[in-house]
């Protein structure tokens, strides 16, 4: 007796399904991806027709916001406290570039005794990071 198989084998793929899917896992990304928070501090930076842009690696990002917020690396640390962060910092790696990031309505005075506070402790190099004007 002979039996006969009645399910054969499925010998062609449909990629009708597979491009479905495909495009579907597409929009979800593209939707997602809009909800994705980058952290940073918001700073708008002065203009200046001469500024030049530098590579440095190693650098202490000293950061003052249009509310006088001060950031040490990104991290709140209060004004008081400033020079002793930086000191240890300085102290793990000697040599960097100390670079204040301050807003462009910020009051002059502030940003002295900030960069007062940087030069308290040893630093050497200090830079004021300025957006070019074009």
């Amino acid at each position: 007796m002979k039996f006969e198989m009645k399910h054969r084998p499925l010998s062609v793929f449909n990629f009708i399904s597979l491009a479905d899917i495909v495009l579907l896992l597409l929009i979800y990304f593209l939707l997602t991806s809009t909800y994705v928070v980058q952290k940073g501090i918001r700073v708008r930076l002065p203009k200046s027709t001469t500024s030049e842009k530098t590579t440095v690696s190693k650098q202490i990002i000293v950061t003052v916001t249009r509310t006088g917020g001060i950031f040490l690396n990104g991290k709140p640390v209060p004004l008081s406290a400033l020079s002793a962060k930086i000191k240890q910092l300085l102290e793990q790696n000697p040599g960097q570039i100390i670079v204040l990031r301050a807003d462009a309505t910020i009051p002059l005075e502030q940003a002295v005794k900030v960069l007062d506070e940087a030069k308290k402790a040893g630093g050497a190099k200090l830079l004021i990071a300025t957006f070019k004007e074009e």
